[in-house]
């Protein structure tokens, strides 16, 4: 009989997941509480168990006898996963203090300052709370939840009223209830990178410059486009990755996924978001055809195996380079509304440089007006020899693509300018 593997959340993210594990004979299982979602569709078999029920995910396993149990990309389940895996004593690439300090954003950035890793200045929220006339705050400031994910319960505050209506805002959206009070890093490039441990050792898989939606739009937390590798690698890989690797290597973590989000600050990186995982992204399949090394196997192979074998490619230090070529990850945003039409994808997906691409929200879906992720369409995954080549794709994706409302009006907002898109630092 196949092996059977649980996935945690049905995302389009966890397609590819479903996808490895039926190419390695496993027999799929896929859960959330969405009926019918992506990954669903091509498993084996859905449950629609929501991803925090870690009593009746466990009751499951137990009585189907599952053997391996995963979530790689989604934030919302990464508790769940090391407590179901725990429980079921089953392979899981972290422990319980590595998932707490990861899913944490309060606790991930004590844990960063004691081992020398920078992060973004912050202000009390008891003290703020309070109008302690000693916590002078400087503004604007960025108030978000401590536990969250997509963005949700941002706001940024430029005095004392709107900082307490942010700070309800920010509770209100947290897991544990609390919210940070951060610098607000306006004019600060963002940056991102992405890690997988294998046997001790930490390998940089992704590097990338984050581009933000506009302030008019209310989407100035929301990434509406990725350029891998970053313009500063170099700079990243000399001054900033070994005291990474230094936490990662005190934290214990062996083998497995690990993100973080910052602000590039001078020769350092000021982290502001952490996650055992990869990002919710389609980066994976391009990385694979680049780089020969398919890190979704590999993570597959060690939810059932426990090792992280080299069977699925040779890791090395370079990766992130991705063989000379550069890749663009474009996020179009729409407004709210109701979608009655989305046009273009075909001749879009016909495009050379599009590797892949996904379409989260689909015909009668309602766009909320909350100014997160939800505002996204999907994405469009490129790879291209340079960034000249990128530059014309998106400029010929962004005249290609619409999207109608039920009156026949323009739901696509904020395009990226391209020309804001650094080649160098």
């Amino acid at each position: 009989m196949k092996k059977k593997i649980l996935i945690l959340a049905g995302s389009y993210q966890h397609c590819k997941l479903v996808k490895a594990a039926k190419e390695l004979g496993l027999y799929t299982i896929v859960t959330d509480n969405v009926k019918n979602s992506p990954a669903k569709r091509i498993a084996d078999q859905q449950l629609d168990i929501d991803v925090f029920d870690v009593n009746a995910i466990v009751e499951f396993c137990r009585r189907e006898k599952v053997d391996a149990v995963l979530s790689t990309h989604l934030e919302a389940s990464q508790r769940t996963y090391q407590k179901v895996c725990e429980l079921l004593n089953l392979p899981c690439y972290c422990n319980e203090m590595q998932s707490q300090i990861m899913t944490d954003k309060e606790k991930f950035k004590q844990f960063c300052r004691e081992h020398n890793v920078d992060t973004i200045p912050a202000y009390s929220v008891e003290a703020a709370k309070r109008g302690d006339p000693e916590n002078t705050i400087e503004y604007p400031v960025l108030v978000k939840p401590a536990r969250s994910r997509g963005s949700r319960g941002q706001s940024v505050c430029n005095n004392i009223e709107e900082l307490r209506a942010g700070i309800a805002k920010a509770e209100k959206e947290s897991w544990n209830g609390n919210a940070l009070i951060e610098k607000y890093m306006a004019g600060y490039r963002d940056f991102a990178v992405s890690y997988l441990f294998v046997n001790g050792e930490g390998y940089v898989t992704r590097t990338t410059d984050r581009y933000l939606g506009s302030p008019n739009f209310g989407l100035n937390s929301v990434t509406i486009g990725t350029a891998s590798p970053s313009c500063f690698t170099k700079k990243y890989m000399e001054n900033v990755h070994p005291r990474v690797v230094n936490m990662f290597k005190a934290m214990g973590i062996t083998d497995g996924p690990v993100f973080m989000q910052g602000f590039i600050d001078g020769d350092t990186v000021r982290f502001y978001d952490p996650g055992l995982r990869f990002p919710g992204s389609e980066y994976d399949v391009m990385f694979i055809k680049l780089t020969k090394v398919d890190i979704i196997k590999m993570l597959v192979n060690y939810a059932v195996t426990g090792l992280m074998k080299p069977d699925f490619g040779e890791v090395h230090n370079q990766m992130m380079m991705l063989g000379g070529k550069q890749t663009f990850t474009l996020c179009p945003t729409v407004r709210q509304g109701t979608i009655a039409s989305i046009n273009g994808i075909d001749e879009i997906a016909s495009f050379p440089e599009v590797e892949t691409y996904a379409i989260r929200s689909g015909v009668g879906e309602v766009i909320p007006p909350n100014g997160d992720t939800n505002n996204r369409l999907g994405e469009f995954d490129l790879i291209a020899n340079n960034f000249e080549e990128i530059g014309t794709a998106i400029r010929r994706i962004q005249k290609t693509l619409s999207v109608l409302d039920t009156d026949g009006t323009e739901m696509l907002v904020n395009p990226l300018d391209f020309s804001l898109v650094r080649i160098k630092e």
